[in-house]
């Protein structure tokens, strides 16, 4: 492991224990309190309280940009109805900053398999995904389990540079099940004959039953994930822009207003139907200006159980107070 890596982890645990220390002596949450918000284990946050107080982290961040990301944190979730959402202050900007997101989203799947509160754990995969893996440190004993959401094969059949579940499987030496088939499939009909083949119609069945899913959020041009990735043709790109959509998760397609827009590609995904979507806790690790009306398109469709950003973006989002009053369909935190 490289020493940029290295001090990424170390910048994270740091982040962690600010936002421990914040909640523990800001907002007069227990140590119990605090390792349920955080999704730690309680000792972890006795660690963590502990931590902040004798590095001087209590002065330094917690006044300053880590509270406001707890405003900013607390604003989302009463905005969208999240049951989850961290936000965390920008390292990097740009269109899509890779740096912060893939730090935090690296922090969170590392506080799930910690936490062991979940078995099965559904995985998307795309470019904020696959930074967050590169950035997580290794984990001994890993009990938890990995599905793959979605196919991994690109339309020429070579494995997606952004397929996480190998990479993830590296990181944690756990159980990682694979979708060894194309994110989109020739036709519906391959589609079905893909889903009946022994193993992977073994594979959808875990996704279905997984405890939670993490997805990224995709903008709907021809710059896009699925576009630049080589997962589609040319042609199905234009006629999904030409439809008006304006945001992607997980292979289907949502207008400005959160609504579903049923499209022919999304009936070619070999990925979760709409409606073990809306059956599962959905946290989308998201951010940067380029995602930004994407990402207002799913909050206001209320279909997130919880949200990791960056600070900027959360900003943005605050800002715009899209979807004002929509609601989601589960209370319970990550």
């Amino acid at each position: 492991m490289n020493q940029h890596v290295l001090a990424l982890q170390s910048d994270a645990e740091a982040a962690l224990a600010a936002r421990a220390a914040w909640l523990h002596f800001s907002a007069g949450k227990t140590q119990g309190e605090v390792a349920e918000l955080l999704g730690v284990q309680s000792t972890k946050a006795h660690r963590l309280i502990a931590r902040a107080r004798n590095e001087g982290l209590v002065r330094v961040f917690v006044e300053g940009p880590i509270a406001g990301c707890i405003e900013l944190e607390e604003q989302l979730k009463d905005t969208f109805g999240l049951g989850h959402c961290e936000v965390v202050p920008n390292i990097d900007d740009g269109p899509l900053p890779l740096r912060t997101l893939g730090t935090a989203g690296a922090r969170y799947l590392r506080n799930l398999i910690e936490s062991n509160r979940y078995s099965m754990i559904g995985i998307g995969h795309g470019r904020t995904l696959a930074a967050a893996v590169e950035l997580m440190a290794s984990v001994d004993d890993c009990k938890t389990r990995f599905v793959s959401l979605l196919g991994g094969l690109t339309r020429r059949f070579a494995a997606s540079p952004f397929d996480v579940i190998h990479r993830l499987a590296e990181r944690t030496g756990a159980e990682a099940y694979v979708m060894p088939v194309p994110f989109f499939a020739n036709s519906v009909k391959d589609r079905e004959v893909l889903e009946s083949q022994y193993g992977v119609s073994d594979v959808i069945g875990m996704a279905r039953n997984a405890d939670i899913y993490i997805a990224g959020i995709g903008e709907v041009d021809r710059n896009s994930f699925i576009a630049s990735g080589g997962m589609v043709e040319a042609e199905d790109v234009d006629s999904v822009v030409n439809s008006g959509a304006r945001a992607e998760i997980l292979g289907h397609f949502f207008h400005d207003d959160g609504t579903h827009m049923p499209h022919p590609l999304s009936d070619r995904a070999m990925a979760p139907r709409l409606a073990d979507l809306r059956a599962h806790k959905i946290v989308a690790l998201v951010g940067g200006t380029s995602k930004i009306q994407a990402t207002q398109s799913i909050l206001a469709g209320g279909l997130l159980h919880g949200l990791i950003t960056d600070e900027a973006t959360a900003r943005r989002l605050v800002i715009a107070k899209s979807g004002r009053g929509t609601g989601n369909k589960n209370g319970k935190a990550a």
